[in-house]
């Protein structure tokens, strides 16, 4: 029977993942509202600027959970092959944000009362708005709104355009993806260090712990050289910053099903140095990934119909006021 190192089971798991086709996941950040305020604190905001007791509230408890379907092996695809994408924001009082990219169109959702109270300007009521609003109405009730993908892009990339800023660029391409695959796999031979451990039931704990400092300035010394090949705009950290990083030792616990990675959990309150933080973790939930449905009676939203009407007759109020 072949006597695999904890790195070599790690890698082996990944690779399991990268064979499949449809994958979910979840990201559960684990923290209260006292250490989220503590590290708001300790960034030292200007006044009235503070994070808003209802934000740390619902950061609190959010999970994100993204589920992505290929039609092929996700470890040989690229953009072209991609049928579906989700993402969902939810907290512990429901669904927060939502959004599916399936065939020509993304499907978009959200609870935007709860988003209000978040930012600390709530939103006008959906009877307010005028008749040419239109879906704008059923985006404030939180119901399910359709955008042709296509025109979404090429709205964006126009009004970046405008703005002087740049159009959106094509994701990576499979050989840089494999190169900076290679660089971060290279990096965590050398700085991480692993344990196993058995759980039981076919369950295997796999521990790695690094200094973060460390960790982050090699990994960002080898992708420097591929710089030149990531999208325009990727700004990586100056050295200066990297050594004002905290160098406290991190560790992440990854749990093993029947070889399969199944959860991942990361303490990093050691990270908010001086802060007083009690409780800052992430847990990553690996799920047999579910096809992305599209949502039962989705509107239109014509984003030209929405610049020209809605916000064109507001504009032109507000001129003549």
């Amino acid at each position: 029977m072949e006597q695999l190192s904890a790195g070599q089971k790690l890698d082996r798991a990944f690779e399991k993942l990268g064979k499949k086709k449809t994958l979910s996941f979840e990201l559960d950040l684990d923290t209260d509202v006292a250490s989220l305020k503590a590290l708001d604190a300790k960034s030292d905001p200007a006044p009235d600027e503070e994070i808003p007791e209802q934000a740390a509230e619902l950061l609190s408890g959010a999970k994100i959970t993204v589920t992505v379907q290929s039609k092929r092996p996700l470890d040989e695809s690229g953009e072209k092959d991609l049928v579906g994408t989700a993402l969902k924001v939810s907290t512990a009082d429901g669904d927060l944000a939502e959004y599916r990219v399936i065939g020509d169109f993304t499907y978009v959702r959200a609870d935007m009362a709860a988003m209000g109270k978040m930012t600390g300007n709530p939103l006008p009521d959906a009877d307010e708005l005028p008749p040419e609003a239109g879906a704008m109405k059923d985006v404030l009730e939180g119901k399910w709104v359709k955008i042709n993908t296509k025109e979404m892009e090429k709205a964006t990339g126009g009004s970046r355009k405008a703005e002087g800023g740049p159009a959106p660029e094509p994701s990576l391409d499979a050989k840089t993806q494999k190169k900076l695959v290679k660089a971060l796999r290279e990096v965590i031979a050398r700085e991480v260090k692993f344990k196993t451990a058995d759980g039981g039931d076919g369950t295997e704990h796999v521990t790695a712990t690094a200094p973060f400092r460390t960790l982050i300035t090699e990994l960002f010394g080898e992708i420097r050289p591929l710089v030149k090949d990531l999208p325009p705009g990727v700004d990586l950290p100056t050295d200066k910053v990297l050594k004002e990083a905290p160098n406290a030792k991190v560790t992440a616990d990854f749990t093993l099903k029947n070889g399969a990675l199944s959860q991942v959990d990361v303490d990093l309150a050691k990270l908010a140095e001086s802060a007083k933080v009690k409780k800052l973790g992430l847990t990553l939930r690996v799920r047999e990934g579910v096809k992305p449905t599209v949502p039962a009676g989705a509107t239109k939203l014509d984003l030209n119909n929405l610049m020209n009407g809605f916000f064109g007759a507001a504009m032109s109020d507000a001129e003549s006021a």
